[in-house]
Protein backbone atom coordinates (compact mmCIF):
# COMPACT_ATOMS: atom_id res chain seq x y z
CA UNK A 1 0.00 0.00 0.00
CA UNK A 2 1.21 3.48 -0.79
CA UNK A 3 1.02 6.27 1.77
CA UNK A 4 -1.07 9.43 1.55
CA UNK A 5 2.06 11.43 0.75
CA UNK A 6 2.94 9.06 -2.06
CA UNK A 7 -0.62 9.37 -3.39
CA UNK A 8 -0.22 13.14 -3.21
CA UNK A 9 2.98 12.87 -5.26
CA UNK A 10 1.12 10.92 -7.95
CA UNK A 11 -1.60 13.56 -8.00
CA UNK A 12 1.02 16.27 -8.36
CA UNK A 13 2.64 14.35 -11.21
CA UNK A 14 -0.81 13.82 -12.78
CA UNK A 15 -0.27 10.06 -12.98
CA UNK A 16 -1.89 6.98 -11.47
CA UNK A 17 0.04 3.74 -11.33
CA UNK A 18 -1.72 0.53 -12.31
CA UNK A 19 0.95 -1.36 -10.35
CA UNK A 20 1.70 0.67 -7.22
CA UNK A 21 4.48 -1.77 -6.42
CA UNK A 22 6.51 -0.20 -9.21
CA UNK A 23 6.12 3.23 -7.62
CA UNK A 24 7.20 1.89 -4.23
CA UNK A 25 10.24 0.25 -5.79
CA UNK A 26 11.13 3.52 -7.55
CA UNK A 27 11.13 5.30 -4.19
CA UNK A 28 13.15 2.60 -2.40
CA UNK A 29 16.86 3.23 -1.87
CA UNK A 30 19.28 0.31 -1.83
CA UNK A 31 19.90 0.94 1.88
CA UNK A 32 16.31 -0.09 2.64
CA UNK A 33 15.67 -3.20 0.56
CA UNK A 34 17.37 -5.55 -1.92
CA UNK A 35 14.44 -4.79 -4.24
CA UNK A 36 15.34 -1.16 -4.80
CA UNK A 37 15.32 1.51 -7.49
CA UNK A 38 18.78 1.00 -9.04
CA UNK A 39 17.61 -0.91 -12.11
CA UNK A 40 14.65 1.41 -12.60
CA UNK A 41 17.04 4.36 -12.38
CA UNK A 42 19.15 2.85 -15.18
CA UNK A 43 16.07 2.51 -17.39
CA UNK A 44 14.73 5.96 -16.52
CA UNK A 45 18.07 7.60 -17.29
CA UNK A 46 18.02 6.22 -20.86
CA UNK A 47 14.37 7.19 -21.43
CA UNK A 48 14.87 10.70 -20.06
CA UNK A 49 17.90 11.28 -22.27
CA UNK A 50 15.99 10.12 -25.35
CA UNK A 51 12.87 12.21 -24.67
CA UNK A 52 14.85 15.38 -23.96
CA UNK A 53 17.06 14.79 -27.02
CA UNK A 54 14.00 14.37 -29.25
CA UNK A 55 12.31 17.47 -27.81
CA UNK A 56 15.42 19.63 -28.31
CA UNK A 57 15.81 18.25 -31.84
CA UNK A 58 12.24 19.23 -32.70
CA UNK A 59 12.24 22.59 -30.91
CA UNK A 60 15.50 23.90 -32.34
CA UNK A 61 15.87 22.72 -35.96
CA UNK A 62 18.67 25.19 -36.70
CA UNK A 63 20.87 24.33 -33.72
CA UNK A 64 23.91 22.15 -34.36
CA UNK A 65 24.58 18.77 -32.76
CA UNK A 66 27.27 20.01 -30.37
CA UNK A 67 25.04 22.62 -28.77
CA UNK A 68 22.07 20.25 -28.65
CA UNK A 69 24.26 17.76 -26.78
CA UNK A 70 25.34 20.42 -24.28
CA UNK A 71 21.76 21.55 -23.74
CA UNK A 72 20.63 17.97 -23.17
CA UNK A 73 23.48 17.34 -20.73
CA UNK A 74 22.53 20.41 -18.69
CA UNK A 75 18.89 19.26 -18.51
CA UNK A 76 19.46 15.63 -17.53
CA UNK A 77 22.41 16.09 -15.15
CA UNK A 78 22.09 15.14 -11.50
CA UNK A 79 21.89 18.73 -10.27
CA UNK A 80 18.84 19.48 -12.46
CA UNK A 81 17.12 16.22 -11.49
CA UNK A 82 17.70 16.96 -7.80
CA UNK A 83 16.13 20.40 -8.29
CA UNK A 84 13.06 18.75 -9.80
CA UNK A 85 12.94 16.28 -6.90
CA UNK A 86 13.04 19.12 -4.38
CA UNK A 87 10.26 20.96 -6.22
CA UNK A 88 8.14 17.80 -5.95
CA UNK A 89 9.26 17.13 -2.34
CA UNK A 90 10.28 13.61 -3.30
CA UNK A 91 12.64 13.46 -0.33
CA UNK A 92 9.58 13.25 1.94
CA UNK A 93 8.33 10.02 0.34
CA UNK A 94 11.60 8.12 -0.15
CA UNK A 95 12.05 4.73 1.51
CA UNK A 96 15.50 4.75 3.09
CA UNK A 97 17.43 2.47 5.42
CA UNK A 98 18.15 3.59 9.02
CA UNK A 99 21.68 4.73 8.18
CA UNK A 100 20.58 6.93 5.28
CA UNK A 101 17.70 8.33 7.32
CA UNK A 102 20.06 9.27 10.12
CA UNK A 103 22.59 10.89 7.77
CA UNK A 104 19.94 12.89 5.90
CA UNK A 105 19.85 10.82 2.72
CA UNK A 106 16.47 12.32 1.83
CA UNK A 107 18.36 15.58 1.14
CA UNK A 108 21.29 14.06 -0.78
CA UNK A 109 21.43 15.23 -4.37
CA UNK A 110 22.41 11.89 -5.87
CA UNK A 111 19.61 10.02 -4.06
CA UNK A 112 17.02 12.59 -5.13
CA UNK A 113 18.20 12.54 -8.76
CA UNK A 114 18.18 8.73 -8.84
CA UNK A 115 14.62 8.68 -7.53
CA UNK A 116 13.38 10.94 -10.35
CA UNK A 117 14.98 8.67 -12.95
CA UNK A 118 13.54 5.60 -11.21
CA UNK A 119 10.03 7.07 -11.26
CA UNK A 120 10.43 7.65 -15.00
CA UNK A 121 11.59 4.05 -15.46
CA UNK A 122 8.75 2.64 -13.36
CA UNK A 123 6.09 4.66 -15.18
CA UNK A 124 7.45 3.45 -18.52
CA UNK A 125 7.07 -0.17 -17.37
CA UNK A 126 3.62 0.55 -15.98
CA UNK A 127 2.10 2.52 -18.86
CA UNK A 128 4.49 2.82 -21.80
CA UNK A 129 6.42 5.53 -23.62
CA UNK A 130 3.61 7.96 -24.47
CA UNK A 131 2.60 8.39 -20.82
CA UNK A 132 6.14 8.75 -19.53
CA UNK A 133 7.02 11.18 -22.33
CA UNK A 134 4.08 13.38 -21.34
CA UNK A 135 5.28 13.33 -17.72
CA UNK A 136 8.85 14.28 -18.65
CA UNK A 137 7.69 17.19 -20.80
CA UNK A 138 5.46 18.43 -17.96
CA UNK A 139 8.37 18.26 -15.51
CA UNK A 140 10.65 20.12 -17.91
CA UNK A 141 8.09 22.55 -19.34
CA UNK A 142 9.48 25.74 -17.77
CA UNK A 143 13.10 24.71 -18.25
CA UNK A 144 12.55 23.96 -21.94
CA UNK A 145 10.65 27.20 -22.48
CA UNK A 146 13.43 29.23 -20.86
CA UNK A 147 16.19 27.93 -23.14
CA UNK A 148 17.94 30.68 -25.08
CA UNK A 149 19.89 29.05 -27.90
CA UNK A 150 21.72 32.31 -28.61
CA UNK A 151 23.33 32.16 -25.18
CA UNK A 152 26.91 31.00 -25.25
CA UNK A 153 27.42 27.65 -23.51
CA UNK A 154 30.78 27.47 -21.78
CA UNK A 155 33.06 24.68 -22.94
CA UNK A 156 33.78 21.79 -20.56
CA UNK A 157 37.30 22.94 -19.67
CA UNK A 158 35.99 26.32 -18.52
CA UNK A 159 33.13 24.76 -16.56
CA UNK A 160 35.46 22.27 -14.88
CA UNK A 161 37.89 25.03 -13.93
CA UNK A 162 35.11 27.17 -12.47
CA UNK A 163 33.69 24.22 -10.52
CA UNK A 164 37.07 23.43 -8.98
CA UNK A 165 37.73 27.09 -8.15
CA UNK A 166 34.33 27.36 -6.46
CA UNK A 167 35.34 24.44 -4.22
CA UNK A 168 38.82 25.84 -3.61
CA UNK A 169 40.43 22.87 -5.36
CA UNK A 170 43.60 22.86 -7.51
CA UNK A 171 43.11 23.32 -11.24
CA UNK A 172 43.01 20.17 -13.42
CA UNK A 173 46.22 18.80 -14.92
CA UNK A 174 46.02 17.81 -18.59
CA UNK A 175 48.38 15.66 -20.58
CA UNK A 176 47.97 14.82 -24.29
CA UNK A 177 49.74 12.33 -26.51
CA UNK A 178 49.26 11.32 -30.12
CA UNK A 179 48.44 7.69 -30.80
CA UNK A 180 48.00 5.69 -33.97
CA UNK A 181 44.49 5.76 -35.36
CA UNK A 182 42.74 3.87 -38.12
CA UNK A 183 43.47 4.89 -41.71
CA UNK A 184 46.60 6.62 -40.45
CA UNK A 185 44.52 9.52 -39.15
CA UNK A 186 46.00 11.26 -36.11
CA UNK A 187 44.25 10.51 -32.82
CA UNK A 188 44.99 12.32 -29.59
CA UNK A 189 44.53 10.86 -26.14
CA UNK A 190 44.12 13.30 -23.25
CA UNK A 191 44.28 12.64 -19.53
CA UNK A 192 42.66 14.91 -16.97
CA UNK A 193 43.76 14.67 -13.36
CA UNK A 194 41.47 16.22 -10.74
CA UNK A 195 41.89 16.05 -6.96
CA UNK A 196 38.15 15.39 -6.46
CA UNK A 197 38.43 12.12 -8.39
CA UNK A 198 40.37 9.03 -7.35
CA UNK A 199 41.34 8.18 -10.93
CA UNK A 200 42.74 9.89 -14.00
CA UNK A 201 40.08 10.50 -16.67
CA UNK A 202 40.99 9.60 -20.25
CA UNK A 203 39.42 10.58 -23.59
CA UNK A 204 40.32 10.62 -27.27
CA UNK A 205 39.70 13.15 -30.02
CA UNK A 206 40.75 14.09 -33.52
CA UNK A 207 42.69 17.10 -32.19
CA UNK A 208 44.61 18.12 -29.09
CA UNK A 209 41.79 20.49 -28.04
CA UNK A 210 38.94 18.07 -28.71
CA UNK A 211 40.60 15.35 -26.64
CA UNK A 212 41.10 17.72 -23.69
CA UNK A 213 37.49 18.93 -23.92
CA UNK A 214 36.16 15.35 -23.90
CA UNK A 215 38.33 14.49 -20.90
CA UNK A 216 37.09 17.58 -19.05
CA UNK A 217 33.47 16.68 -19.89
CA UNK A 218 33.92 13.18 -18.48
CA UNK A 219 35.55 14.57 -15.34
CA UNK A 220 32.64 16.98 -14.90
CA UNK A 221 30.11 14.17 -15.27
CA UNK A 222 31.89 12.02 -12.69
CA UNK A 223 32.19 14.89 -10.20
CA UNK A 224 28.56 15.99 -10.62
CA UNK A 225 27.25 12.44 -10.24
CA UNK A 226 29.18 12.09 -6.98
CA UNK A 227 27.88 15.33 -5.47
Amino acid sequence: MITQRQKALCKQLQIEFKDTGLLLQALTHRSADPKNNERLEYLGDAILSFVIAEELFNRFPQVKEGKLSRLRASLVKGETLAEIARELKIGEVLILGPGELKSGGFRRESILADAVEAIIGSLYLDQGLDTVKALILRLYDERLDSIDVTETVKDPKTRLQELLQSRKQPLPIYSVREIKGENKQPVFEASCQVTLLDKVVMAQGSSHRKAEKKAAERALTLIESAL
